[in-house]
């Protein structure tokens, strides 16, 4: 299904060249920066407290993600998402493994006090998240993303929009929803994939202020489709990364408008 704001979503991040504010994981850093820059956008990974709320300020959004959280980290995060909610810096909230620990759980729940724009996990994050039973395998899904859309629709109470990852990715804004059927399995295969598709949605968030869930539906498509070319290629993980990395570099917003799969729901 073509898209109209497609095209218009992808032009405004390409010409803003975002500046994206990760707090992620340990394990993400490289990753996350080297997908940014392959999309043309600018990471910066700045983690202390005595820094982090004040580096936000000037940048176009910020990603969190609790990978591999400590309190000190967590401290960090809320600082400096109350910094971005305050400036009007749309940011977006990555639930690693929420269901896995009441540590987790209770992190969580500080961070969506701070109102996220956006909301980007797999489907048992989100139903954790949400407070519904989820049969998560530590960062990994053990529910269908069909499962978690009542629980995406709750978390609209919370978020602007919430992003829910999987087979066939879905979008809510809590009044419209996207099925994006775009993504190759070999991105499961390489770690920190999903942490650089939050960092990426939001830099299109932050490009696409006005646009939030239409411009989270063209970063799927984008990354997804990207996949999917990378995979005429790749013989395996390995070289899928490299030809990922160059085909989030060379595809075009008329590419991924006219190849999107998008079902749109009202």
């Amino acid at each position: 299904m073509q898209l109209p704001f497609i095209e218009s979503c992808f032009h405004a991040f390409k010409d803003q060249s975002a500046l994206v504010h990760n707090l992620t994981n340990d394990v993400a850093h490289n990753t996350v920066a080297n997908v940014l820059l392959a999309c043309r956008a600018s990471p910066a990974m700045v983690h202390d407290i005595q820094e982090a709320p004040d580096f936000v300020c000037l940048s176009d959004a910020l990603a969190i993600n609790i990978g591999t959280l400590t309190q000190t980290r967590l401290n960090s995060m809320l600082a400096t998402a109350k910094m971005a909610h305050s400036k009007g810096i749309p940011w977006v909230l990555d639930p690693v493994a929420v269901g896995a620990t009441a540590f987790r759980q209770q992190a969580c729940r500080q961070l969506l006090s701070l109102q996220p724009d956006v909301i980007r996990g797999n489907a048992s994050e989100i139903l954790a998240l949400a407070g519904m039973s989820s049969q998560s395998r530590g960062t990994d899904s053990g529910d269908s993303v069909a499962a978690a859309h009542a629980a995406a629709e709750a978390l609209t109470q919370y978020a602007k929009v919430v992003v829910v990852t999987g087979e066939i990715d879905w979008v809510t804004d809590g009044m419209n929803r996207w099925a994006i059927n775009h993504g190759h399995p070999m991105m499961t295969q390489v770690t920190a994939i999903g942490c650089a598709l939050t960092a990426l949605i939001a830099g299109f968030v932050g490009a696409n202020k006005k646009a939030m869930a239409q411009a989270a539906v063209t970063a799927l498509c984008y990354y997804g489709q990207a996949a999917e070319h990378a995979m005429q290629i790749a013989q395996g993980p390995g070289s899928f990364y490299i030809h990922f990395l160059d085909s989030l570099y060379a595809l075009q917003a008329t590419d991924v408008s006219q190849q999107a799969r998008v079902i749109f729901y009202e």
